[in-house]
């Protein structure tokens, strides 16, 4: 069986998603519009989280990668190419869309399709995602030095544990 980043690689060369990049890159160009698409994703992420199993894990990596969008999109943030921006919304926006391979009103199945994804963007892009939680926990230390940092760092093995059951 392969694992959740395989089935993840397949679904980003599948012509549907190229219909998502393509809305991205035009979507990069709307700031209000990302955001909007950020608070909406963030929320159904949010409300799929059971636990601290693998499935919770990618959730929260992917919540990382909202906050890095919204980071880039401020200007907060911008240590990152502009071509995982675009594909992070991309999965974003894939993850918010009810209609994608496997539609999301089926219910398990519907979302594995999108954690999958999810999976395969985590998987290519975790070097990128794990220097923003490394700046996230340095600019909360910087700014609140008494506060606790935002998020855990992205340890290699968490990453490399993703996709693997």
């Amino acid at each position: 069986m392969s694992s959740l980043a395989d089935k993840g690689l397949k679904i980003s060369k599948n012509a549907l998603f190229n219909v998502f990049l393509n809305r991205a890159s035009k979507l990069l160009g709307k700031p209000f519009k990302v955001v909007i698409m950020l608070n909406e994703v963030a929320d159904k992420l949010a409300s799929e989280k059971s636990g601290k199993n693998k499935f919770a894990q990618l959730i929260d990596i992917m919540l990382t990668v909202v906050r890095l969008v919204r980071g880039y999109i401020s200007g907060s943030y911008r240590q990152v190419e502009t071509g995982t921006i675009v594909s992070g919304i991309a999965v974003l926006l894939y993850t918010l869309s009810p209609i994608d391979l496997v539609p999301d009103f089926i219910p398990v199945v519907g979302f594995l399709d999108d954690l999958s994804l999810m999976s395969w963007f985590i998987g290519k892009f975790q070097d990128e995602i794990t220097r923003f939680r490394d700046w996230e926990t340095s600019s909360a230390t910087a700014a609140l030095p008494s506060a606790e940092p935002a998020a855990a760092p992205l340890s290699t093995a968490a990453v490399a544990e993703l996709g693997h059951s």
